[in-house]
This record gives C-alpha cells, sequence and structure tokens, in this order.
C-alpha cells in the first residue's frame, strides 16, 4: 500500500510522470551496465579469435617460409633441363629435378619454371635444348606435347607482360626457343610455323629489342603495340643486348613517364601514360572498397602492446631472418651427352656413366627470391643469377587463386574462424583470393559483420601479401548467455513491477477517491433523514401538527428511520467484509420461505415508495432447499429494490418484479426487474465494485453511498452464491443465484 500522504492530490497522470522518472532513474544506469558488460563479452571473444587468426597467420607464414627455403635451395643448374651429378673425378648426367611433369610443386599454384638469358631468350627445364629427340630422355611424343604446351602457356604469360621477347605474328608463343619433337604431328607444325615466319620473327624481336631499350617504356603495353606497328625503318637505332630492366620494375612503384620519338615516323609524337592507371586483371577488387572498421583491432593491439614484455613473436623472428646472396659452384655439361649416358630421372636416383662428357664448371652468385604480380594477375617468384658477368632471370610461376587456396585453405577450416570470419588474401591492395565463412546468426551479426578482425602481412619476400580477416558475425562468448537470461530476467522484474506499481497506485488513488465520495454520500444520506426526522419531531413535540396531518408525519418519521437503519447496516456489514470478519449462520431454507420473507420485509418499502410489487414464484421451485443466511439473503433482495426504486423513480411503469425459478444446472434463480432506463453496458463490470457510482457526487440526482450493490456482491459470493445484470427492455434485472442443495423429503 501507498502512503496516504505520497496519494493524496495524486492522479493517474501524476502517478504515471512519477513512476517513469523513478523507472528510467533505475532502467538507465541498469541498462548502460548490461551493455558495458555485453560489450566486453563481445571484446573478449573479438580479442580471442583475434589471437585465433594471429595465430593461423604465423602458422601459414611458417608453412610458406618452409615452402620458399626449398625453392631458394634449388641451384642455378636446376633451372636447366639436364644436371651433372657426381664428384669431380666421375661424373653423371641426369634430369634436373625441375624437369619433372607434372610440373614439381615446391610451393602450391606452380603452372612452370622458367629461365630468362642475358637477350631475352626464354627457356624451361621442361624441355631439352636445342634440337634433342625428347624420346632418348624416356619423355613420349604424348608427354612431349602436353609440356610443350605447359612451356607455351609459360611463355605466352611472361612476353603478354614483357618479360621475355614478344612472338612474332602468326608463330606459336616461344617457338624459336623450344627444341624439336618427335617427328609427325604436332612437331611438323611447329617446325612449319617456325620455318614460315622466320622474317617475321627477326622483324618482330628488333622491334621489341627497341622498345625495350627505351626504360620509359617498360610496362606501358599501349606503347610498345604502337612501336610494334612502325615500320622498320622508322625505328630509332636498338641496342642489341636484351634489356633486364622489367624485372627490376617489378618491386618498384609505378610512375607517370611520357616517351617522344624525334624520329620521322613519329616526329613529335607523344607515346605516354600512367602505369598506377593500369589495372591488374584477375582480381577481386580492392581492399579499400571493403570499407573494414578497424577500432577494435586498434585496441586488441593497445591491449597486446601494454602487455608485451617477452621476445618478439614468430613473425618478427622470421622477419629477422638473413636472406642473403649466396656464392656456388655449379657444374654443366658444354654439349649434349651421348644418348646412352642418359637416364631419365626417377624417384630414385639413377646415373650412368658420361661417356666423352665435357663438363664445365663455373662459380655463380644467386640473389634471394623476389616476389611480385604481374599486370595479368599471375604471381611470379624470380632471383637474379650472375654467371661469367651475364646475368639470368630464374623464376616460377604462379597460379594466383591457386597459390592462395594452397596456401590459406586447410589451416583455415581447419580453425574456428572458418565459422566466423572471411579470409582475404591481398596483394598491395588488390584482393587476389576470398574465403567465405559460415555466419553466427545469434551474436552480434550485425552490429560486427565487416569488422576488422586481424590484418597481417606475410614475411618477405611475401611482404606484398596480406591476410586479412574480417568478421561475418561473432560467435557468442562464454558468459553471453548468462547475460542474456540475467538482462531479460530485470526486464521482465523492471517491467511487471512497475506495472504492478502501477496498478495498485492507480488502485489506491480511485480507492481515496471513492472513500472521499462514500464520506460524502454518507454524510448526506445520514444528514437528510436526520433533518427531516428531527424537524417533524419538533412539529410534534409542539402540537404544530393538525390531526389529518400527524399519522402521515409519523409514517415520514418510521420510513427515514428505516431508511438510516439500512444504511446503518450496510455500513456495519461493510466494514465486517474490510476486516474479513463476516459472520454467516448458514442453514437449509426452503425458496418458498424465502420468498415469503422477503414479501414481508419490502412489501412497506415497495408501496410507500409508490411502486408496485409483483411477485412471481415457480411452483416447482417452492419445495426446493439452499444453504443461506437469511439476513444475509434479506439485506442482498432489500438492497437490489432500494436500487430498482432509486433508478427508476421517473420510469412510466413503477414496477418491481421478483422471481425465483429453477436454472438448468441444478441453481435457484432469484431476479429483481425494474422498468427505469437500465444500466449502460461499460458500467455493467464496475458497478459491483466498492464506492462506484454512475453519477458525480456534485451532479448526482439520486440518493445512495455506492456501498450497496457491492456488499450485494460480496455477500452472495460468500454464501456461494453470483450475482450477474442484464438489460432488458425496458429496465435491467439483476440475477442471484445459489446452488440448490437437495430436495425437501
Amino acid at each position: 500500500m501507498l502512503p496516504k500522504s505520497l496519494i493524496k492530490g495524486f492522479d493517474t497522470g501524476r502517478l504515471k510522470g512519477l513512476l517513469a522518472i523513478f523507472f528510467l532513474a533505475l532502467a538507465v544506469p541498469t541498462g548502460v551496465l548490461i551493455w558495458q558488460a555485453y560489450g566486453q563479452l563481445k571484446w573478449e571473444a573479438f580479442h580471442q579469435y583475434r589471437g585465433v587468426a594471429e595465430g593461423l597467420s604465423n602458422r601459414i607464414d611458417s608453412v610458406l617460409m618452409t615452402q620458399l627455403e626449398t625453392a631458394e635451395a634449388r641451384s642455378f643448374a636446376d633451372y636447366t633441363f639436364l644436371v651433372v651429378a657426381g664428384d669431380q673425378k666421375l661424373n653423371f648426367v641426369q634430369r634436373s629435378p625441375l624437369s619433372e611433369f607434372p610440373v614439381a610443386q615446391d610451393l602450391p599454384g606452380i603452372i612452370g619454371y622458367f629461365q630468362v638469358g642475358t637477350e631475352g631468350e626464354f627457356s624451361t627445364p621442361l624441355l631439352p635444348q636445342g634440337n634433342s629427340n625428347p624420346a632418348s630422355f624416356g619423355i613420349s611424343a604424348e608427354e612431349f606435347e602436353q609440356r610443350t604446351e605447359v612451356a607455351l602457356k609459360i611463355r605466352e604469360i611472361l612476353s603478354d607482360n614483357r618479360l621475355v621477347r614478344r612472338q612474332p605474328t602468326g608463330a606459336r608463343p616461344g617457338v624459336a626457343s623450344l627444341p624439336a619433337a618427335p617427328a609427325g604431328g604436332f612437331a611438323e607444325q611447329v617446325a612449319a610455323e617456325e620455318e614460315a615466319d622466320r622474317a617475321a620473327l627477326f622483324q618482330r624481336q628488333l622491334q621489341e629489342s627497341t622498345v625495350a631499350a627505351s626504360s620509359d617504356l617498360v610496362g606501358d603495353k599501349d606503347a610498345v603495340d604502337r612501336l610494334y606497328a612502325m615500320p622498320q625503318e622508322a625505328l630509332p637505332k636498338q641496342n642489341e643486348t636484351y634489356n633486364q630492366a622489367v624485372f627490376d620494375e617489378l618491386n618498384t612503384p609505378k610512375k607517370s613517364f611520357e616517351y617522344v620519338d624525334n624520329n620521322a615516323g613519329l616526329a613529335g609524337e607523344t607515346l605516354g601514360g600512367t602505369l598506377e592507371s593500369k589495372a591488374r586483371i584477375n582480381t577481386l577488387g580492392k581492399v579499400a572498397d571493403l570499407k573494414l572498421d578497424a577500432d577494435l583491432q586498434r585496441k586488441s593491439e593497445l591491449a597486446e602492446e601494454s602487455r608485451a614484455d617477452g621476445p618478439a613473436d614468430d613473425k618478427e623472428r622470421a622477419a629477422a631472418r638473413g636472406r642473403m646472396k649466396r656464392r656456388e659452384q655449379t657444374a654443366l655439361p658444354e654439349s649434349e651427352p651421348p644418348a646412352a649416358t642418359l637416364v631419365a630421372r626417377k624417384p630414385a636416383v639413377n646415373l650412368s656413366p658420361a661417356t666423352d662428357l665435357r663438363i664445365s664448371t663455373f662459380e655463380s652468385e644467386v640473389d634471394p627470391l623476389e616476389f611480385s604480380q604481374l599486370d595479368s594477375g599471375h604471381f611470379v617468384l624470380f632471383r637474379k643469377v650472375w654467371r661469367d658477368g651475364e646475368r639470368y632471370i630464374q623464376g616460377i610461376l604462379l597460379s594466383p587463386a591457386a597459390f592462395a587456396a594452397g596456401v590459406v585453405n586447410t589451416g583455415f577450416y581447419e580453425t574456428g574462424l572458418a565459422a566466423m570470419t572471411n579470409l582475404i588474401v591481398a596483394y598491395r591492395d588488390d584482393i587476389v583470393f576470398r574465403l567465405s565463412g559460415n555466419r553466427y546468426p545469434d551474436y552480434a551479426a550485425e552490429s560486427y559483420a565487416g569488422a576488422l578482425l586481424y590484418r597481417a602481412p606475410l614475411s618477405a619476400p611475401f611482404d606484398g601479401l596480406e591476410l586479412i580477416f574480417s568478421i561475418n558475425g561473432l560467435p557468442a562468448g562464454p558468459g553471453a548467455a548468462v547475460l542474456g537470461w540475467v538482462t531479460l530476467v530485470l526486464a521482465i522484474v523492471f517491467l511487471g513491477g512497475f506495472y504492478t506499481l502501477y496498478r495498485l497506485g492507480v488502485s489506491q488513488i480511485n480507492l481515496a477517491r471513492q472513500q472521499q465520495d462514500f464520506v460524502s454520500a454518507v454524510s448526506h444520506e445520514l444528514k437528510t433523514p436526520l433533518t427531516s426526522i428531527r424537524m417533524y419531531g419538533e412539529m410534534l413535540r409542539e402540537g404544530w401538527a393538525e390531526p389529518a396531518k400527524k399519522q402521515q408525519y409519523y409514517e415520514f418519521i418510521h420510513d427515514e428511520s428505516e431508511r438510516l437503519t439500512r444504511l446503518i447496516s450496510n455500513v456495519l456489514q461493510l466494514a465486517k467484509i474490510t476486516r474479513n470478519e463476516p459472520q454467516f449462520e448458514l442453514r437449509a431454507v426452503t425458496v418458498g420461505e424465502l420468498m415469503s420473507q422477503i414479501e414481508s420485509k419490502i412489501s412497506s418499502q415497495v408501496k410507500r415508495a409508490g411502486f408496485e410489487l409483483d411477485m412471481q414464484n415457480d411452483p416447482k421451485g417452492d419445495e426446493l432447499i439452499v444453504n443461506i443466511d437469511d439476513d444475509c439473503f434479506a439485506q442482498i433482495i432489500i438492497n437490489l429494490v432500494d436500487n430498482a426504486i432509486k433508478f427508476s423513480r421517473d420510469a412510466e411503469s413503477k414496477r418491481i418484479e421478483i422471481s425465483s425459478t429453477v436454472s438448468g444446472d441444478q441453481k435457484v434463480l432469484f431476479t429483481v426487474r425494474d422498468f427505469g432506463p437500465g444500466v449502460p453496458k461499460d458500467q455493467m463490470k464496475k458497478i459491483f465494485q466498492l464506492f462506484y457510482r454512475t453519477e458525480s457526487e456534485l451532479t448526482r440526482e439520486t440518493v445512495g453511498t455506492g456501498i450497496g450493490l457491492a456488499i450485494v456482491h460480496q455477500l452472495s459470493q460468500a454464501m456461494n452464491g453470483n450475482i450477474d445484470v442484464i438489460n432488458r427492455e425496458p429496465g435491467a434485472e439483476f440475477r442471484v443465484s445459489f446452488p440448490v442443495v437437495r430436495p425437501i423429503n
């Protein structure tokens, strides 16, 4: 119960405002605490999975470095088809380990190995040099054709990226440097094309060497193609040495250039462009376009830095690992050995002694491998090798998707990251590969979607590659479920508690208002009859009344006394019910006896009010027995009759009907009907509430306190009965039912 001092002067509007302020005062701090706890859980889950992503990146980097060591350990001679094995006294010739077919996979996604000579000549360890017969090396015609197709593919990619000389128009790429194949079929076609285009090849190589000699044009395919279209006499004087500057430019920032040719053919014409504007093909977009939110990653990095007191992590140690030039002694056969001395390389090394085999031994200087992406989108690992003052380029051509997939696929799907993140492999802001993880729909999926979990470059020479983990949906942390249930319980308690307080406050406000109305009504109901009784009593005492009027005054005093008696009886009965102290003397009474008692008690009341009383008994029900308190039942009927008289005072038909019938559910139904205006539908349930009145205390025209029908309702229920009201045409009918105990014997 709310204090009366707090309720006094309040209405429902002020109560709502007070409770709303109180609710916000509790709900806002609680919501902030829950939100902070929820955010902390999300951040801890983020930090945990960021550690998993960092560990996976380190493992990927470690595996890739191990594979790189294998590739870097290859000698200069391994990039040729034949290598020399054995000591200085006894030499053997065998096929290079890189001549295996299918292509040896030192790293994932390898298309093939290649070597570019000083003058731009292309070779690959897949094919023997010169006009050797592949059959003498144990290579079938079918396998040779397959090897040749791979070699042609490698040369075509390199020539498209201007890393080797461009093949002449109409000729198969790389024909000039590829060896002869077994007679018939594919080999005849290759030889015919080579012979037919020998002159065109010379012209094309002449133009290409001219373009390559102009380092300003390196990388501009449009400018090169325009020079290809020029007649030979219009070309500037060429440098006979092939320019390998394209490889030098692979890992340097692109810059704008402009080339002006002052020769007669292109006098004053400018060939220019911006290499930065040339987009690589076979990419999936730009990392910047993803618009990744890196706030949580920065927060996680700061937290790690504050705790970092130990040694550097694996990636820092890998970055500190030195990759230096090395010198090696290399032996190569000066000429092709007799076929009888060669044995194809098998898984177990089989060597045959060489006959009249001349071996050339030299020292070479080998640079570490460098990594880059070509304009065509392919990856290339290449190194520079110096031999006898000449520079060679040896390298590995990689398919970007296959390389990236081979590096990250297995490790990614073995971790929980596969269910919550996208793994992006990017090269210098170009997305080259993407793995999409499944989506967690139950925890911060929308708010964290697209957030950056972890981003780190690989170790050199792959430092241009980045592993980027972006969040699809963050899985729930260990305390998220508990926090969710706590939030739900608190929400229910807050909402339910404040709704209960509101209803309680409203009921208290209404009760206080009804009590005030009751006091006013009781004062009015007591004062009016007492004033009348006193006035008529004084008139009789002083002898002012005429003899003919005395009887009328006596009857008026009697009626007002009866009215006071009923009012006081109702108030006393209400006090007992309020204190839960009702005293009932239930006994078995026949319906006929009850109807007779009621008629004798209310007939004079109805008659003096100017109404006609109509009693209707069901003969079948007169002998039925009910357990009831006579006085309480009489009070119920008297209150209903008094209510009917008050509200049908102005009715055309001043009649009160009281009846008893037997219902189908073994109950006796007592009804009191008037012929007044009836009860409004919206008030049919309210009229049985304590202190409820249909009229304002200031404007009401009927007498009463608002407790009569409430007492009827409570007395009926206390005696296992029920009361209801229905509208009739005209008037209202109140129905009180009691269960039948047994029929009389």
